[in-house]
């Protein structure tokens, strides 16, 4: 719930605030603890809304408590540090409960479980591994280096599907004005001439009538139909039933296969490098995956407790490729097995990358060669009783 607050603050007079709390009393409590003076608190109704909560920024909290670690400020000092330059009321409310926590002899991976919607179990389990070992800065580094990675493929993946989605979309919008708007007003011209036009032109002068006579109705058709799809779309069950579907399809398939393991290395060498035992960083990395990857994964922990190799219950529940496990067996030879699976996860981020930019200049040409025809087979057709009564004179 979202607060408009009036204050005294110290230093700065009556402003204006606006905080995220949980109720009346947490937001005047967080008011309080920036030593202000509460002079009225209101509830601000925003109705529906499609913009999401802003997102505590992870990557830059850690980098920012990287650099002070390393300028030789104790953890303590440096959330001391990262509350007073902090602008975003949110964000400062979450350092400051970190580092009362720390004031209580709480221990830092600790007081990072109390956010587990913030701080993911990875992070929470990478603080942890260092805290053994006392190189906080080390892990945090790993860390940062991990997450700038995930999101650089990401945004690639992101990046070169703009393109073909706008393709698509305008070319969609231009075929849409042209039956809705251009069709209906040829279909009045062309009344009288039905009998003498190909069946496609006619087929477009009826459409044409249609939309003239049943226009309110299929306006309402289509605003129920976009509000259907847009809350389809935001059902994860949908999605995943979705997901599933691109998983049948073998040139889709193969490749997502391929991304997740590039996901699931890249993360394990991570927690195997911050000395993260290899049973317990594969049952943390399980929830990371799409659904079907989990039991196999639980499935090669047993293995390994067991006594096997990673490389042979890797490959024996399907979760490596021909060069992943090469790669892992020359890892358990060098015992550099974090390093191995991270170059594994890169490996296979570097195919995905040809791939993607392949499948990205095929399919542009595909798209416009496509709209082109819809687009100018319309245009054709529409203009077809012209040239049958140009020819006709």
């Amino acid at each position: 719930m979202r607060f408009e607050i009036k204050a005294v603050m110290s230093g700065q007079g009556t402003v204006h605030l606006e905080l995220e709390a949980n109720s009346e009393d947490d937001a005047r409590r967080q008011v309080i603890a920036q030593g202000g003076m509460v002079l009225s608190v209101k509830r601000r109704f925003t109705g529906l809304s499609f913009q999401s909560k802003p997102r505590f920024p992870l990557v830059h909290f850690s980098q920012e408590l990287l650099s002070l670690l390393t300028a030789g400020l104790s953890l303590v000092e440096c959330l001391e540090t990262l509350v007073d330059k902090e602008q975003d009321a949110g964000n400062r409310k979450i350092i400051h409960d970190l580092l009362a926590s720390l004031y209580e002899g709480v221990t830092f991976s600790q007081a990072l479980e109390s956010y587990p919607h913030i701080f993911p179990m990875l992070y929470v389990a990478t603080v942890r591994a260092s805290e053994r070992t006392g190189d906080l800065a080390e892990a945090l580094t790993r860390f940062v280096a991990y997450q700038t990675q995930m999101d650089f493929v990401r945004k690639k993946l992101v990046g070169a599907s703009i393109y073909p989605v706008l393709l698509l979309a305008v070319g969609l919008l231009v075929s849409v004005f042209l039956l809705v708007f251009v069709v209906p007003k040829f279909s009045a011209i062309y009344e009288d001439m039905g009998s003498d036009l190909p069946w496609l032109s006619v087929l477009l002068i009826e459409w044409g009538h249609f939309v003239q006579e049943s226009g309110l109705e299929l306006a309402i058709f289509s605003i129920l139909s976009i509000a259907a799809i847009g809350y389809a779309i935001s059902r994860q069950s949908f999605r995943a039933y979705v997901m599933q579907l691109l998983w049948r399809i073998p040139a889709i398939g193969e490749r997502m296969r391929v991304y997740q393991l590039a996901r699931f290395y890249k993360t394990l060498g991570m927690l195997l490098r911050g000395g993260i035992p290899i049973t317990q960083a594969l049952d943390m990395v399980s929830g990371l995956l799409q659904s079907h990857f989990r039991p196999r994964i639980e499935a090669a922990a047993k293995l390994i407790r067991e006594g096997k190799t990673i490389s042979s219950a890797m490959e024996a529940e399907g979760l490596t490729t021909a060069v992943g496990t090469r790669m892992l067996r020359v890892g358990e030879r060098t015992g550099l097995m974090g390093d191995m699976m991270e170059r594994i996860g890169n490996f296979h981020d570097e195919e995905i990358a040809r791939w993607v930019e392949w499948t990205t200049k095929l399919i542009e040409p595909i798209l416009m060669a496509v709209i082109g025809i819809v687009i100018g087979g319309i245009i054709i057709l529409m203009y077809m009783p012209i040239f049958e009564l140009a020819g006709s004179i």
